[in-house]
This record gives structure tokens, sequence and C-alpha cells, in this order.
């Protein structure tokens, strides 16, 4: 099956109007809430440290506060990480975290829908609790994603996959997260899977997704 291929989205969304207001209000308490609920987070930066041990350049889509960015920085002293968020709030905590790092990261405020600079030029690519939020958008990100690897690249991603209860996705739908599976099956169709893992979270409340696949040819 071929690669999904999307159109170019010049217009900034309501959808990407909606998400800067949301984490407006979130940036000053996400660090303090969301450890609760985003699970799997240190686990994939270990699968991906070991799918690709010597990346020179990594890119994170939605890097938010930072957080991963500063993990990634310490696993991998010698490789440059740009982080992409849609947040000014949450890229003005990040900067704040990751300034002891110097010009090692880089912080670029803009949606992702089309790959940065020059196409295959990172060795990892993360996405982590983010391409949920991508509604519409989710597609073309893929699609950046997989450009902006090199040959031999991958793409990391932890994220909601579903839930059984009614109640709770219509609840995460409120907080723009949308989870009913779809995401699993694209990033299969555009990376080969090395690590596909669904894991259940509170007894089986939700489920998440823990994905890294190797560029395809």
């Amino acid at each position: 099956m071929k690669p999904v291929v999307v159109s170019h989205r010049n217009h900034v969304s309501d959808t990407a109007r909606s998400l800067e207001k949301y984490y407006a209000l979130h940036a000053h308490i996400y660090d303090a809430t969301r450890w609760a609920f985003l699970f799997g987070r240190s686990a994939i930066l270990e699968r991906a440290r070991v799918a690709q041990p010597a990346p020179r350049r990594i890119l994170e889509i939605g890097c938010g506060t930072g957080r991963n960015l500063i993990q990634l920085a310490r696993l991998f002293p010698h490789a440059h990480l740009t982080g992409v968020d849609l947040s000014a709030a949450m890229l003005n905590v990040a900067r704040r975290k990751t300034a002891c790092y110097g010009p090692r990261i880089s912080l670029q405020a803009q949606s992702y829908h089309a790959p940065l600079g020059r196409t295959g030029s990172h060795d990892l690519v993360l996405c982590s609790y983010a391409l949920s939020m991508f509604n519409p958008g989710f597609e073309a990100a893929i699609v950046a994603a997989r450009a902006d690897l090199t040959c031999n690249g991958h793409f990391a991603f932890v994220d909601f996959h579903g839930s059984r209860w009614p109640w709770f996705t219509r609840w995460m739908r409120i907080n723009h997260v949308r989870m009913d599976g779809h995401l699993l099956p694209l990033l299969r169709e555009n990376f080969t899977p090395v690590i596909d893992h669904i894991r259940p979270a509170y007894g089986g409340v939700w489920d998440y997704g823990l994905f890294v696949g190797r560029k395809k040819d």
C-alpha cells in the first residue's frame, strides 16, 4: 500500500486557533498535571534510543513545554534537537527550561503540516501526545514527518488510542483529543513497525499506543 498523500493547508484552521487558546490557559499547569495520565513518554524515548542509537538531528512535533526535548538532549548528547509547537505559551515555558542547552535545542512556533526546510534531514522524529489533537491535520503531519526523515530514519509515537467507555471518549473530545484508533493504522502504512503496542491505562478506562517505525522506501 502506498503512503497516504494529502494536500498542503496554508490557512490556520479554527481548530488550531482553539488549541492555541486551550494551551494558553494550560501552559502554566501542564507539567504539574499531565504526569498522571500521559503514560509511556519515557518508555517511548528508550524504545527510540534502541532503534536509532546515534541520531544527529531530532525533531519533536508538538514539543509543548520541552519535557521530552530535555530528556532527548540527555540521551543523545551529540544530537541537535528541534521542537515545533503551535502554542506560544507552551513554547515560552520550553524556552526557559531548555535555555541551558544553548543552540543544541531550537524551538519553532508553528503548526506542523509540511516538512521543515530541507526534507530528509532528521534521523528521528518524535510525536508524544500531540497527533491525536491534530483534527484536522493528522494525515498531513504524518506525511510531513515521513518526508522529514532520512532514508533510515525512525518515527517514534506515543498517544491516546481508544476507550471502551463512550463517556470518556466524549470528554476527551471536549479537550480536543480524538481517540478512536485512527492513528496506528496510518502509521503502519507510512513506517515499517519496530515497536507496535497498545497498552491499557487505569484498568482499561482507555488505551494508549506505543509505536516506533522505520521510514518506508
